[in-house]
């Protein structure tokens, strides 16, 4: 018992040496290992007769008991005294600069329809909606598409299952192909003059390319009474220098032909080659002149204004779409259609805009 009594004194002794947790260890491994001190008397009980196994026994267990106690008290001791030594060291450095966060950027479809919104708005135009899903009278038929027009074939649009209406009729849907269904809405549920701009998705089943199932027009329309093609010409016109910011890009009307309107033209802009790319505008020699067609216009037809209980003999209009992809194309360089929509947070770094610098009259 004695010994006992003077192990326990001499491994309290050396826990009080140990000034750190490396050292504190390996009294522990040393005491109470496999190997340890304490392990090798426990050893030694079954070489006893029962009385002395037992008291012997008994006062082991106790030291063991004892000695994990001292150990455990001082690790703490020794954590604590770790710890207040760290934050007395340490100096955490609060005048660095914040990380730095990406600010995001604006969408090119998105900076072209603002830009439009400006560029209309500031000639007196409104901006109208209509619904991405359609009938046949609002997008074909109210616009004089004939029935065998080939716009109406499953091929060229998406239509959906037939549905019960709510008079009980079963009206075909279809994903409009178009913006121009939403002139037919408003001018069915205003009175004129109507001098509208209108933006949105559209759909037709078309992919290679230079097309995309999905994509987005923009649409113009100004009815009233008087309006000839001159006003056409002159809206179109200054639309599109302000858009590409050209005061004098060159600007012709070639006849062409679509249902809604009578007459209708194509629009095109003039360009010339420069290095490997184009350049817009006017080239210096007369033979350079290259011209390219960006969108489609003419009058509004009689026949689409019967159809919206307008008057054709009182109210004449203009009216003109173009894809917004491929104004945002021409005017910012952007190469590849398909990169729109591929979500490419590097592709919208480089092409995207600072959403704080929003487009505004002054600048047009």
């Amino acid at each position: 018992m004695t010994d006992i009594n003077a192990l326990k004194t001499e491994i309290t002794t050396e826990i009080e040496a140990a000034n750190d947790l490396k050292s504190l260890d390996d009294v522990r491994v040393s005491v109470l290992g496999k190997k340890g001190r304490i392990t090798a008397l426990m050893k030694t009980l079954g070489g006893m007769d029962p009385e002395e196994r037992k008291t012997t026994g008994q006062a082991l267990n106790q030291l063991k008991d004892d000695i994990a106690d001292t150990i455990r008290k001082a690790e703490s001791s020794l954590k604590k005294k770790e710890m207040a030594a760290r934050l007395k060291d340490e100096v955490a450095d609060i005048t660095l600069s914040p990380r730095p966060q990406e600010m995001g950027r604006i969408h090119p479809i998105s900076q072209t329809m603002e830009e439009l919104v400006t560029i209309f708005a500031a000639m007196g135009f409104e901006v109208a909606e209509g619904p991405d899903i359609e009938n046949d009278w609002y997008n074909f038929t109210a616009l004089n598409f004939p029935p065998g027009h080939p716009a109406r074939e499953m091929q060229d649009t998406f239509f959906l299952p037939e549905t019960e209406d709510e008079e009980g009729e079963y009206a075909k849907k279809l994903l409009r192909t178009h913006t121009s269904s939403v002139q037919i809405r408003h001018m069915e549920n205003n009175q004129p003059p109507h001098k509208i701009v209108c933006f949105g998705r559209t759909y037709r089943s078309d992919f290679d390319m230079t097309h995309t199932p999905m994509f987005h027009q923009m649409e113009c329309l100004y009815v009233d009474k008087g309006v000839t093609m001159a006003h056409l010409k002159g809206c179109l016109t200054d639309f599109v220098r302000a858009f590409f910011e050209m005061d004098d890009l060159p600007v012709q009307f070639r006849p062409s032909f679509f249902p809604f309107v009578e007459p209708g033209a194509e629009v095109d802009i003039g360009y010339y080659k420069q290095g490997d790319g184009i350049k817009l505008g006017k080239a210096k020699d007369p033979a350079d002149q290259k011209w390219m067609e960006i969108l489609g216009s003419g009058m509004v037809h009689p026949n689409v204004l019967k159809n919206c209980g307008v008057d054709p003999e009182e109210y004449q209009g203009f009216a003109f779409g173009a894809g917004i992809e491929r104004l945002t194309m021409l005017k910012y360089g952007i190469p590849d259609l398909r990169t729109f929509f591929e979500s490419d947070v590097r592709w919208l770094r480089h092409y995207g805009f600072d959403p704080l610098e929003r487009p505004n009259a002054a600048t047009k």
